[in-house]
């Protein structure tokens, strides 16, 4: 017997659909609205989820990590009025179990309920077999990361090639040597092949070797990458950079396991398991025609997709806390305090750098703050600094002056003022902030350098200094 939730505002059809599975033998409960719905799902135990996606609160797809992270971990079924493709999309990328449409959700959720418990039967059963993952460089507790773990675990028991994708500095290279450490070929080699700079003219030489005298200056032979990877793991870092003529002879590699050396008669053997990552759109790449797509299906038998920092803060603290305490130990000082107001800081940044910038970051709060037993925001690099105070400038002052101007019953301005009047406050602020220093405002604001030039005379805004001196 199944615990299943409904979450529909469409009362008629929850009634419907509880009576069903309780004809069937299951338990259910339903919910009119999506806060209630994660209210419930939090409170009690449920298997599956039947989840609308157009609620009076907010749409379904996007609160779906919400009901995914609860702590029964229950298989979700997508049901929607009508057919988006594009929602389809998210809510299979997502996680969902089935997609089905309200008009024929009776006729066909049988099929999809039953396979979804027969998949979480399995699931808990596969769940209490002990599963120690080698993970000392990967730190977080957060939802996003459990569900990574997850992937690497069934990554790291397969043989299957595992393509590792998100932005720079979100840890491609950490998760791949992840699968690499826990999988049986972790005893043999793990070879890095950084496709974006594979040298044109040695490439071939590069990754499949060379006998002596092949070319000038081959005085001896060499094994190439590929060769060193025999029994162990292959990883194409950067793949989408990968040259054009080099992706159909790579892809007859990946399903032969066989290549010829440069200047070789005959062919050689090895037996690797392929690992890639990359922070490009493969999809958008194979319909530009810039990536086969051939290889693009060999490459991604699995798919672990990391998330960026900013959309896993809760992540911030535990990291801070493992760099620091390396930081400690390798300068063998005594460990460090840390102030509330740096970690409000920390979290109000966006982190376009992800991970990598966040440990550059403390790096040098550490090195600022080097003879002080407690690190303050004040040790923290100046755009972060700033980034914290124009958000206190933006938010607070616009509040209490829309406040003020609708308790004095004066009329609002119209758009065009106020936007200007905005536009000249933020830009006086991020003048006074970076003491007049261009690069600094068009790294904060984001803007271009030529625009800033043009906002600037165009509210009479001045002097500003070309670059750092």
């Amino acid at each position: 017997m199944a615990h299943i939730l409904v979450v529909d505002d469409d009362t008629m059809l929850a009634e419907m659909l509880m009576r069903y599975f309780e004809r069937a033998g299951h338990r259910a409960t339903s919910a009119t609205t999506l806060s209630l719905g994660v209210e419930k799902a939090r409170n009690d135990a449920f298997d599956v989820i039947f989840l609308d996606v157009q609620m009076p609160d907010g749409n379904g797809l996007e609160v779906f990590p919400l009901f995914a992270s609860v702590p029964s971990r229950p298989e979700i079924i997508i049901m929607t009025g009508s057919g988006d493709p594009n929602g389809a999309r998210h809510a299979i990328q997502s996680g969902a179990w089935s997609y089905l449409e309200k008009p024929l959700v009776l006729r066909d959720l049988l099929l999809p309920l039953t396979r979804a418990l027969q998949y979480r039967e399995e699931k808990q059963k596969i769940s209490k077999m002990p599963v120690a993952l080698k993970r000392d460089a990967i730190i977080g507790k957060s939802a996003a990361m459990t569900q990574c773990l997850d992937i690497l675990a069934r990554a790291a028991a397969s043989e299957a090639n595992v393509l590792i994708t998100g932005e720079t500095g979100t840890g491609k290279e950490v998760f791949a040597r992840a699968v690499h450490d826990n999988s049986s070929r972790s005893a043999q080699p793990f070879v890095v092949v950084d496709c974006a700079s594979l040298p044109e003219t040695l490439i071939e030489s590069t990754l499949f070797g060379h006998v002596r005298g092949a070319f000038t200056g081959a005085d001896r032979a060499a094994a190439g990458l590929i060769k060193m990877a025999d029994g162990g793991t292959l990883f194409l870092d950067e793949v989408g950079e990968l040259p054009e003529r080099i992706q159909k002879t790579f892809l007859r590699v990946l399903q032969e396991r066989r290549f010829r050396p440069v200047g070789a008669a005959l062919e050689d053997h090895s037996d690797f398991r392929v690992v890639a990552a990359t922070n490009r759109d493969l999809d958008c790449y194979v319909h530009q025609g810039r990536f086969r797509t051939d290889l693009l299906y060999r490459l991604r038998s699995l798919t672990l997709h990391l998330p960026p920092l900013r959309e896993r803060k809760e992540d911030i603290r535990v990291l801070v806390r493992h760099f620091l305490a390396r930081l400690c130990d390798r300068a063998h000082v005594g460990s460090k305090g840390i102030a509330d107001e740096l970690f409000d800081h920390l979290m109000a940044y966006q982190w376009p750098g992800n991970v990598r910038e966040l440990q550059q970051t403390m790096e040098q709060v550490f090195a600022n703050g080097f003879h002080h037993p407690t690190l303050f925001a004040f040790h923290l690099p100046d755009h972060i600094r700033v980034n914290k105070t124009l958000e206190h400038i933006r938010s607070e002052p616009a509040v209490a002056r829309n406040h003020a101007v609708a308790q004095a019953g004066f009329p609002l301005p119209s758009w065009k003022t106020f936007k200007a009047r905005q536009e000249f406050e933020y830009l006086r602020q991020l003048v006074t902030a970076t003491n007049g220093d261009i690069g600094a405002m068009g790294r904060i604001s984001g803007l271009s350098r030529a625009r800033l030039y043009q906002l600037l005379n165009l509210h009479g805004i001045g002097p500003c200094r070309p670059k750092n001196t």
